[in-house]
């Protein structure tokens, strides 16, 4: 009979010559389980066409987060770092829907509050935690915050998110909870703390507010911010029920190593992003302008 440790449970990065298809294949170093290639995020020639590739990502992932109902008001703000000048990053203004955001909309600023492209205003908040995270992190290339229900309500115990579920383990001993809430994030000196509390970790529980995440792509850090939302709502369902039950800390990190993976988290943001484009095609539409880091 097949065990939990026979199952498919490894993700292999693909090589050269495997053309980025994805395959299902055996793995030879371990008799009777099998192993994913996956195809890798684009590569690109120029920054404009990466600076356009991002911004289009980025778009997709606010209309996404707001057809997932993950935005509240003028809360939340979504941020990338420019390809070719990593020190600025590209963020929502303030007060713009997600649901009806654009690649026109999106301001382009540096890491200490100065406005490089668009005329809208920028949210405090959204300077005062992202350019901290993107200073203490050079890896991430993008970063996730927003008001949503099962975050905010699970943010309130201070507590991190068991190992009780397969998903749950993308973030299992990757993740922290930052302790206490002051209110309306403005001052830089908590910003800072948000980043040092954060690490090397893909995510934070921000106590009394909400859920972050970071990841090397916009797609990357928006599925670890959906996920962890579910993941949120899943403890809670569970908890209210009775006491649920771990899974191991070795499966746990088995599981995370491959649940967990960047490349894992850039894969599964791909369906979300074929719906989103096929219903709303809208979200890929830029001009030359886009692809300039100043217009």
């Amino acid at each position: 009979m097949a065990t939990e440790n026979d199952a498919v449970k490894f993700f292999k990065e693909p090589q050269a010559d495997d053309n980025e298809k994805l395959a299902f294949l055996k793995d030879e170093k371990h008799p009777g389980r099998f192993v994913f290639t996956m195809p890798r995020p684009p590569t690109f020639d120029s920054f404009a066409a990466e600076r356009r590739h991002r911004k289009q990502r980025l778009v997709a992932a606010f209309r996404i987060f707001a057809k997932l109902g993950l935005d509240e008001g003028v809360g939340g703000h979504l941020t990338c770092r420019d390809p070719e000048r990593p020190d600025l990053f590209w963020v929502n203004p303030f007060g713009t829907s997600f649901g009806c955001m654009a690649t026109k909309d999106l301001l382009l600023v540096d890491h200490h509050g100065s406005v490089f492209r668009g005329h809208s205003p920028l949210n405090a908040a959204a300077f005062v935690i992202h350019s901290k995270i993107h200073m203490a992190r050079p890896d991430a290339i993008a970063a996730c915050h927003s008001h949503s229900i099962y975050g905010k309500a699970f943010s309130t115990l201070a507590r991190p998110l068991l190992p009780i579920t397969q998903d749950a383990c993308m973030f299992y001993q990757d993740h922290r909870v930052f302790p206490g809430f002051s209110g309306v994030v403005a001052d830089e000196e908590e910003g800072e703390r948000m980043a040092q509390t954060l690490g090397s970790n893909k995510a934070l529980i921000l106590q009394n507010h909400g859920l972050l995440t970071v990841g090397g792509t916009v797609d990357e850090a928006a599925f670890w911010f959906i996920a962890m939302e579910k993941a949120c709502q899943v403890q809670l369902l569970a908890e209210a029920a009775g006491t649920p039950t771990c899974i191991s800390h070795e499966v746990a990190e088995e599981s995370h190593a491959t649940v967990g993976s960047a490349i894992s988290g850039w894969f599964n943001f791909q369906p979300y992003h074929q719906t989103i484009v096929r219903e709303q095609p809208d979200v890929l539409e830029v001009d030359e302008a886009d692809g300039q880091l100043l217009a």
